[in-house]
């Protein structure tokens, strides 16, 4: 029997949760692939985020978004799934001060008409909080896959056969 497969002959990586699971991996994947895009379309509306003390703010643009698009897309395979997802973690927390910078300087208020600045400095702050659901969210993927009980005892040879 396969070490995936319950003993009722279920697959526990095909179950309502896991599935469910994998659907928002690929959506997350693809938001950060499509994210990661925008930097090489419009880099100077995100160099102008980058907090004034840091250096080359349009290579810092470049870099986070080839690390964005290679971490989207290296979230769509299992195996490089759990790699990429720390990787996400580790890119939201180094973004977080140009989040803080736009929220704290206005900076967002200036990617829009003066009519809906308002809506953009509210977004900014709200995005602050929302930052640690996206960290969770990546560190849910991070995770190992679960593994059905009695699962290790099979693989490591530990398994008794019944006595009889």
């Amino acid at each position: 029997m396969r070490d995936d497969v319950d003993a009722d002959g279920t697959d526990d990586r095909t179950g309502p949760l896991a599935r469910r699971k994998r659907r928002l991996r690929r959506v997350m994947g693809t938001i950060y692939a499509v994210a990661g895009m925008t930097h090489f379309l419009a880099p100077d509306s995100f160099a102008r985020a980058v907090p004034p003390e840091f250096p080359r703010p349009r290579a810092l643009v470049y870099c986070s978004g080839i690390a964005e698009l290679a971490l989207g897309i290296g979230l769509q395979f299992d195996r490089t799934r759990r790699a990429s997802a720390w990787g996400i973690v580790a890119l939201l927390v180094a973004v977080f001060p140009a989040n803080v910078y736009m929220a704290t300087a206005d900076v967002a208020a200036e990617f829009v008409p003066d009519r809906l600045a308002g809506v953009s400095r509210a977004a900014a702050w709200a995005r602050l909080p929302f930052q640690a659901v996206l960290v969770l969210w990546a560190w849910w993927h991070a995770l190992p896959e679960s593994e059905p009980e009695g699962d290790a005892e099979v693989e490591t040879g530990a398994a008794t056969e019944p006595a009889g």
